[in-house]
């Protein structure tokens, strides 16, 4: 009998090409294969509400990142710069899985919970931050998250306003810089705002190390 030659089946590809030239695992994400501009580049393009919103442009995940910061420095203005580099990079995994709605993430279960929290400790750890942050910048982010979909349901994503406070509860009153931020950028626009915030955050940060060396 003719032999068969026995082809062995390939894995499932498990990364993924950033236009950095990285090469991102999945199942084991690398903080050396993590780059902001990869993060603001492709949370740029990742619509909140699933691109349910009035407006021209969608509203970013991008923007929404420097939208919760804006609102957490309004709630705590004592923070410090390696916070508030925490708070803009609180979203940061959806750069890989998308802006998936909570009912869906319910849906999914706890696999996908561990998967995103692994990916963001590696984007944790690629910025100089603890894998798993405290207690209370946790709460502190919750908090300004929330208020941020609150302001985001009802100014632009058509709920009303008894229906938001069911869902995301009452929310500080925002002051004028962060009320007029509540309008969607260009795709462009929001990511390179991302990216210079992180930058100025960074500088920040190196900043005091070096002073107190």
């Amino acid at each position: 009998m003719p032999s068969r030659e026995i082809h062995k089946k390939e894995p499932p590809r498990a990364w993924q090409r950033m236009l950095s030239g990285r090469r991102l695992d999945l199942l084991d994400p690398s903080p050396l294969d993590i780059e902001i501009d990869d993060i603001a580049h492709g949370l740029a393009r990742v619509a909140r509400w699933n691109g349910q919103t009035h407006g021209s442009h969608a509203f970013s995940v991008a923007q929404h990142s420097v939208l919760v910061e804006m609102i957490g420095r309004q709630l705590s203005p004592g923070l410090g710069p390696k916070e508030q580099l925490a708070i803009v990079l609180h979203d940061a995994a959806e750069y890989v899985i998308g802006d998936m709605i909570s009912p869906f993430k319910a849906a999914l279960g706890m696999d996908y919970k561990t998967f995103e929290a692994r990916l963001q400790a590696a984007i944790h750890i690629r910025f100089g931050l603890p894998a798993t942050l405290s207690p209370s910048l946790t709460a502190l982010t919750k908090t300004a998250d929330k208020a941020a979909a609150f302001y985001e349901a009802t100014r632009l994503a058509g709920f009303e306003e008894e229906e938001a406070l069911r869902f995301f509860g009452r929310p500080p009153k925002l002051n004028r810089d962060t009320e007029a931020f509540l309008v969607p950028l260009p795709t462009d626009e929001a990511k390179q705002l991302m990216v210079q915030r992180v930058e100025v955050l960074s500088q920040d940060i190196d900043a005091l190390s070096t002073a107190k060396e």
